[in-house]
């Protein structure tokens, strides 16, 4: 970040503004550190310890939302991006929320306020309260509110100023609303099919071990053991694709995240309606569920695990998410661990799915990381490279360790790398999931047969190729996938 412009923002805001920054900062650093702080460059530093100053996005979304217009200008944001990272947010709705009270809020109001609330919250404290935002500060302190717990706000305000108090209502009904039946309607055919009566109902309970011989393809024997129990799978280079519809393409798209600290997640409706899109034409039956809980999405995954899927040859799961290293988030800000995705389909959870190909594609950040770019080198001869051969290959050694430890048959699309961030277009979806459907269609419809891995090598050039937010992003396949894939339109 320019330390130019950081003091030029610094010199731009008044004692009242640093202050409504700080609040709004209140969920991002510690408020022990946040205390003392009279001029933005101690708040700059504080947000640059936290890595929250990196690029300008964070900042942009502070001074947007106390309405700095003049003082965005200095940032040269390049208005057409709309980028955004799948990582843990930074300025949460309901920080935003009592930040739009605190502007609408009169004098009066505010000595009403404090009056209202003097018995709770102590004259002493009550009375070192200059602004709104103060006494709120002094409520979440005494635990009168918090983002899921409004009440005592709320009935306050309702003595004060109708308007505010339906200001903070909006934002309580967003969080009393059940993630799990938020339905949009132009996506009202999606979860249609969720409820088909002609697809197979689930199993409730099933059991079985997992050293079954049929559940396990020819790459899993041992080595001293026959493969004829096993020769029932094809043994040929190329996966089977004979059924119609070829399987089923489970999407998990989580939006809204109300209730929590993370942002919403704009732009993933264009995801959902790609992914429909393309798998529909290369014959996939889609179902979509929108903004689950980390419970929802295992019991989903459970469910869909005990499916018979004797007449499928291929499952394909994408979920679309906020994450962090090796897991997503559910709307309530759970984890869900990558291993919890994929293993209700392992051959031992799910017969039916032995030998056929199960693709996940995931759309999340998998750490607070940002991939940054190089000019490459021209090779060099290799009389010339000496020993540094041998000292790559040792750099590039512990990398067997993340390859995927799950059964075959399995590919897992990241992406991005570990460590780092996805970025996904508020307008147009998301950098990953856009380009996979665009890859896939292109050769879906070609002469070539290219298979899933060679496409996913052109995503990772063509998204590899793109400067988002000033930085750049690498997805990443993982697979054990033991024959070529290829999918072509029905």
């Amino acid at each position: 970040m320019d330390r130019q412009k950081l003091s030029r923002i610094d010199e731009g805001l008044d004692s009242s503004e640093v202050a409504a920054l700080c609040f709004l900062c209140r969920d991002v650093v510690n408020k022990k550190r946040l205390e003392g702080i009279v001029d933005a460059k101690k708040l700059f530093l504080r947000l640059e310890e936290k890595g929250l100053l990196e690029n300008y996005f964070f900042l942009h979304q502070l001074l947007q939302t106390i309405r700095r217009a003049d003082l965005l200008n200095l940032l040269e944001t390049d208005s057409r991006r709309a980028e955004e990272c799948d990582a843990y947010p930074v300025l949460s709705e309901y920080r935003v929320m009592l930040y739009k009270v605190y502007e609408d809020m009169t004098d009066e109001n505010l000595e009403k306020l404090k009056f209202l609330l003097s018995s709770k919250l102590g004259r002493r404290h009550i009375e070192t309260c200059k602004t709104s935002l103060d006494v709120f500060a002094e409520m979440e302190r005494t635990n009168l509110i918090s983002n899921t717990n409004l009440n005592e706000l709320h009935t306050v305000m309702l003595e004060l100023d109708q308007q505010l108090a339906s200001t903070i209502a909006r934002y309580m009904e967003g969080i009393d609303q059940p993630h799990h039946t938020a339905q949009p309607s132009h996506f009202s055919m999606d979860y249609q099919s969720v409820n088909n009566p002609s697809q197979p109902t689930p199993p409730t309970d099933v059991s079985i071990s997992e050293t079954q011989p049929s559940y396990e393809g020819p790459s899993l024997c041992p080595d001293a053991e026959s493969s004829t129990e096993s020769s029932s799978l094809p043994d040929t280079e190329y996966y089977a694709l004979i059924h119609n519809p070829r399987g089923l393409c489970v999407v998990i798209s989580n939006e809204d995240f109300l209730g929590t600290e993370l942002r919403k997640r704009s732009g993933t409706k264009e995801d959902e309606k790609s992914l429909h899109t393309v798998f529909t034409k290369l014959g996939f039956t889609v179902v979509i569920h929108n903004n689950l809980t980390a419970e929802d999405m295992r019991l989903e995954l459970k469910n869909l695990g005990s499916r018979n899927f004797s007449n499928d040859d291929a499952l394909v799961v994408c979920v679309l998410s906020h994450g962090e290293k090796g897991c997503v988030y559910g709307t309530d800000a759970e984890q869900v661990s990558l291993q919890e995705l994929s293993r209700p389909f392992s051959s031992g959870r799910a017969p039916t799915l032995a030998g056929k190909p199960k693709l996940l594609f995931i759309q999340a950040c998998q750490g607070s990381g940002y991939q940054k770019g190089s000019m490459p080198c021209a090779p060099k001869p290799k009389h010339e490279m000496g020993d540094r051969q041998s000292r790559l290959e040792e750099d590039a050694g512990p990398l067997h360790v993340e390859t995927v430890p799950w059964d075959a048959d399995f590919l897992l699309g990241m992406a991005t790398v570990q460590e780092c961030k996805s970025f996904r277009n508020t307008s147009t979806g998301s950098i990953y999931i856009q380009q996979l459907c665009l890859q896939l269609m292109r050769y879906a419809n070609s002469v070539e047969n290219d298979d899933i891995l060679a496409v996913l090598t052109r995503v990772n050039r063509e998204v590899g190729k793109g400067v988002y937010l000033y930085y750049k992003q690498m997805p990443e396949p993982k697979y054990t996938l033991t024959k070529k894939l290829v999918l072509k339109c029905v």
